[in-house]
């Protein structure tokens, strides 16, 4: 399919003022929202935990999670956690940031899209049905 470049915009939750737009690569075979440490400093984010990392070549690695930010891609919008990368690694977004905001990688234009399942809002999946009673088993 080749390289599918977007451009988005990073917003730190906690400090609205601090914004950032960048390119990103979008890599279905990555799961997380992955910037450079420098953007992540740049936006002010707060360390949250850490986490072992498997890289393709099979090489892990424990990184740090930081966070929140808002994400605004393709016209769509959602909070998620930030995996920081040294200065200068390549910014991605994975899987579940196309997932929850239900875009998907169109192979003929290389560019992201609304899902045409949904093309006015993001439709989320929940695969257990509702009780009878309302609520949710």
């Amino acid at each position: 399919m080749g390289k599918v470049v977007e451009k988005i915009k990073v917003i730190n939750v906690f400090e609205p003022d601090k914004v950032i737009e960048i390119e990103v690569v979008i890599d279905t075979g990555a799961t997380m929202l992955v910037l450079p440490q420098n953007i992540v400093d740049e936006l002010n984010l707060r360390k949250m935990r850490e986490v072992k990392v498997r890289y393709a070549n099979n090489k892990t690695e424990i990184k740090s999670i930081y966070g929140v930010v808002t994400v605004e891609m393709c016209g769509r919008a959602g909070e998620f956690n930030v995996l920081a990368e040294p200065e200068g690694a390549q910014p991605l977004v994975g899987q579940i940031i196309l997932e929850q905001l239900d875009l998907i990688v169109d192979p003929s234009t290389r560019k992201v899209i609304p899902n045409p399942r949904s093309p006015e809002m993001p439709m989320v999946e929940i695969l257990s049905a509702p009780a009878y009673n309302g609520g949710y088993t």
